[in-house]
This record gives structure tokens, sequence and C-alpha cells, in this order.
């Protein structure tokens, strides 16, 4: 039986959020995709971006499904996707973390920040330094709130929605995501406004 799993909204945002992808990641090597769930954009992205190595990775128990979707894909820039989760203990960062990591010029992440507590937003970023090269892009789609105002009443609704499933969930203000980026050597380069009232930013770590 497949492992796969479906979801009608990366069919839908896949097509936007390669054209900014396109804008940025033009001049990238390796890409290493945090949260990758079903892994179509991981599919999607590495057939239409064939310059890059896309790594893709996520919680152990959502590998077998991406796995198969990235094997019968058969693309030679997307290999078997790492198990890899932002964690609070033994201390906040990424893990597990291979022994040898490569330094990625790119991280990509969609929808994954108002999924999880804020706890692990911070941790999240305190991992990113592990995995990124300098000059390396942080590309992160998503909705994001602006000075604690929601951006449409949909997005009110959505996040009432997330915390009803989980208390610690909900869409972030995007200056206290620039201050995690910030403290992490990283300053945004790009805010671009997305279909369904998200967003596609774009941090850069050190360099020019």
């Amino acid at each position: 039986m497949s492992q796969q799993r479906w979801s009608e909204a990366c069919e839908r945002n896949r097509d936007p959020i390669l054209a900014v992808l396109r804008r940025h990641l033009h001049d990238r090597h390796a890409v290493l995709e945090i949260g990758s769930g079903t892994g179509q954009h991981a599919e999607y992205f590495a057939a239409a971006l064939p310059h890059l190595h896309w790594q893709a990775s996520d919680h152990p128990d959502h590998l077998p499904g991406i796995a198969e979707r990235l094997a019968a894909a058969a693309l030679p820039n997307a290999p078997a996707p790492w198990p890899l989760q932002a964690v609070l203990s033994p201390q906040p960062g990424l893990a597990p973390l291979p022994d040898a990591v490569p330094a990625f010029d790119a991280v990509f992440t969609a929808n994954t920040l108002h999924i999880m507590s804020w706890a692990h937003v911070q941790a999240l970023f305190a991992g990113l330094p592990a995995v990124m090269a300098d000059d390396a892009l942080l590309c992160i789609y998503g909705p994001f709130n602006d000075h604690g105002d929601f951006s449409s009443d949909s997005n009110r609704q959505f996040d009432a929605w997330l915390k009803a499933r989980d208390p610690a969930a909900g869409i972030r203000d995007a200056e206290a995501v620039d201050a995690l980026a910030a403290a992490q050597g990283m300053r945004l380069i790009d805010d671009v406004a997305m279909p369904a009232n998200n967003r596609l930013r774009v941090w850069r770590r050190g360099g020019r």
C-alpha cells in the first residue's frame, strides 16, 4: 500500500512559490527543505530547478511517503529524504544531523512556522547556522501577521482553527521572526505577497 500523502494546497501554491524561487535560487547549488510534508514541493521544485541539489527532510514518521514519491520521480537531484526536525533538548536546534553536514547555500520551508510551537520556531532558527553556508538564503512561505495584526479575516479564522487544535500553534508575527533571523546573522532581502494571504520571505545570511 502506498504511503504517499497528498496536499491540495501544495498543488495550488507551487507555481507562485516557484516563480519567486527562480528569482532567488538561480545561483544556488544545494537546498535543504525543512518540513517537506508530502514531498510534493520537493518533487516539483527539484524537477523545475535541475541545477539544484534538493534535499528534502521531515519528521521520521513522514519519510516513507516522501521517499516513495521521490523514488518514483527518479530525479537525479532529489535524493532520499533526511529525518530532521526542530528539537528543544538536549539543546534547541535541528536534529538529528548527519556526521558530515553539507553547507547548504539555501534553506526552504513552507507552511511550518504556524503549526509548531514558538519554542520550536526558535529552535529551528537556532539550528540553521549548523546547516547554512555563509551567504546562504533562507526562504520561508506561509501566513504572517504584521505587528500582531492579521492580514485578513481568513487568516484570523485560520489562526483560531490552529489554536483550537494546538494552543501552542498560530500565525507568527513577521517582526518576531525577523528578530530570530537577525540573531543568527540574517537580514531580510525580500518579502513577496502570495495568493491566499500568504507571503514568501527571504533572508540572506552574512555576506553581501
